[in-house]
């Protein structure tokens, strides 16, 4: 399983995937809002979500998993 992590604190603004979808390689899948500033965030490896630890407006710390891939 790939993981995707929080690259900073902040709150989750949007999650843009479903559990069970598809993405490719540079997909942002979350973007988090922190001081007034929206951060994409995007996959690394193309995949399958397999999970998704996180909904929009839940606060997340610097490293807390958000999604994981198969």
């Amino acid at each position: 399983m790939k993981k995707l992590e929080a690259s900073m604190a902040g709150t989750v603004w949007k999650v843009l995937v479903e559990v069970g979808e598809e993405v490719k390689a540079g997909q942002t899948v979350i973007i988090l809002e922190s001081m007034k500033m929206e951060i994409p965030l995007e996959v690394m490896v193309d995949g399958k979500v397999a999970s998704i630890s996180t909904a929009e407006g839940d606060f997340v710390n610097d490293g807390d998993v958000l999604l994981e891939l198969e």
